[in-house]
C-alpha cells in the first residue's frame, strides 16, 4: 500500500496532505471517528478516494499519520533556568499531554495504523528532540547531563508504559519522581 514519506511532502503533495488532515480533523469534531469513512474524508478534503488509497492505504493508515503529526510538539520545552527543573517541567507536560484522552487516542492511532514501526520511531524522535533542547541548555550553563537515550530509558519509556498499560496514579509528582530517579540514583 503506498506509505507517505517521513520527509514532508512538498507542492500539491503537501496541499493534498494538508486538506486531507483537515477534513480528518475536522470530521472526527463534526461527525465523531465512528462514522469516518475513506469517501467522507475525500469528498470533504476536495480529492478523489483512490488518492487518500493510494497516498495512505486505508483509513487506519491515515489516522495514525493524522496522530502523528497532532503528536508533534508545538512549542520549545518551558526553560527554567536548570536542568532538574527543565526536565521536571518537561517530563511533566509530557505526561500531561500524552495521558489525557486525547494523547491517548492519538497514540492509539498511531500505533494502530503502523505496520513498519515508521510512526511510532517519528514520535519517539519528536520526544528526543525536546529532550535535545533541554540538554543544550544544560550544556551552555555547563551543567553535566545524562545522554538524551537515557532519558528516554528512564523517564519516557515508564511513563508510554504506563499510560498504555497501568493508567492510574499518572500525575505531575509521578514524573518529578522519574526525573529524581535518573539525576539522583543513590535515593532510589
Amino acid at each position: 500500500m503506498g506509505r507517505k514519506p517521513m520527509v514532508r511532502p512538498g507542492g500539491r503533495s503537501a496541499r493534498v496532505q494538508a486538506s486531507v488532515h483537515a477534513a480528518v480533523r475536522e470530521l472526527e469534531s463534526e461527525v465523531g471517528r465512528e462514522a469516518l469513512t475513506v469517501p467522507l474524508v475525500a469528498t470533504r478534503a476536495g480529492v478523489t478516494p483512490s488518492t487518500i488509497y493510494r497516498r495512505w492505504g486505508d483509513l487506519q493508515e491515515l489516522l495514525s499519520d493524522v496522530a502523528v503529526e497532532r503528536l508533534r510538539p508545538e512549542t520549545a520545552p518551558e526553560e527554567t533556568g536548570n536542568l532538574r527543573t527543565d526536565l521536571e517541567a518537561w517530563a511533566e507536560q509530557f505526561l500531561e499531554e500524552m495521558a489525557s484522552p486525547t494523547g491517548r487516542a492519538y497514540i492509539r492511532d498511531a500505533l494502530l495504523g503502523d505496520p513498519d514501526g515508521s510512526n511510532a520511531g517519528q514520535c519517539s524522535a519528536y520526544a528526543a528532540e525536546q529532550i535535545d533542547v533541554v540538554l543544550a541548555r544544560a550544556a551552555e550553563r555547563g551543567e553535566s547531563a545524562p545522554e538524551t537515550e537515557t532519558i528516554l530509558d528512564r523517564v519516557v519509556a515508564p511513563v508510554m508504559y504506563r499510560i498504555l498499560f497501568r493508567p492510574d496514579g499518572l500525575d505531575a509528582a509521578y514524573a518529578r519522581r522519574l526525573v529524581s530517579g535518573l539525576l539522583d540514583p543513590a535515593d532510589r
